[in-house]
């Protein structure tokens, strides 16, 4: 719960801050457009603190953050100009595939006997889906939801070699994880404008059966039961 409520503290200190620019760039209250040019790296820092809090174990969510803000950090100090982001725009594309590989292939090393039954893959694009999984020996997986809503139901699976791994990667959606009452969850999702917990109203402690890291952008990932 301690990381839940620092999920929140993160984004609404985000919220508040944007709200203070604008208030004092619409009142002239003070000169703002020295400090727009350094909200970048407030990025920066924020996908850092993530990627040491989970201890590497949410990669791609925060490199991806560290790598766009930076360079936009970069752009906003004229080292790097436009025409050269427009031109190598694509590496965003190529480094999120890598970390992908990278997620599923520290996924294969952990549950080395899996096999496809024992994972989910889920892709919501303007809609919603939902998955059952009765697993004995579930191994985690990912989801991606852009603009819709993903559910997943652990309540008859089992985790043989914990833990499993949920990667979720979330733009204007969210994604209920339903899960035994005694399972303990570790959400290590870095969210930003939105919000990640694990919502059960007596959470178990101890070490966890599930971990699910990623990153979600003006949405959410909830755990119930």
């Amino acid at each position: 719960m301690v990381r839940d409520a620092s999920n929140r503290l993160v984004s609404g200190l985000l919220i508040v801050l944007f709200g203070l620019l604008l208030l004092a760039s619409t009142t002239d209250y003070l000169p703002t457009e020295s400090l727009w040019s350094w909200v970048p790296l407030l990025f920066v820092l924020l996908g850092g603190w993530a990627l040491v809090r989970s201890g590497g174990r949410n990669l791609t969510g925060p490199v991806m953050v560290i790598a766009v803000a930076g360079t936009l950090q970069l752009r906003n100090l004229d080292v790097v100009s436009d025409a050269q982001i427009g031109t190598w725009w694509p590496l965003f594309v190529v480094l999120f595939g890598v970390l992908f590989i990278v997620g599923r292939s520290r996924r294969g090393r952990l549950h080395a006997n899996s096999t496809a039954a024992d994972q989910v893959s889920m892709v919501s694009v303007f809609g919603g889906g939902e998955r059952r999984v009765t697993s004995t020996a579930f191994a985690g997986g990912d989801v991606v939801t852009v603009f819709g809503g993903s559910e997943i139901d652990l309540r008859e699976a089992e985790v043989e070699s914990p833990p499993a791994v949920i990667e979720a990667l979330s733009m204007f959606g969210g994604l209920e994880v339903r899960v035994p009452e005694d399972w303990v969850v570790t959400v290590d999702v870095l969210t930003l404008f939105g919000a990640s917990e694990d919502s059960r109203p007596h959470a178990a402690s101890g070490e966890p059966q599930l971990v699910i890291t990623g990153l979600t952008l003006f949405g959410g990932v909830e755990v119930l039961d």
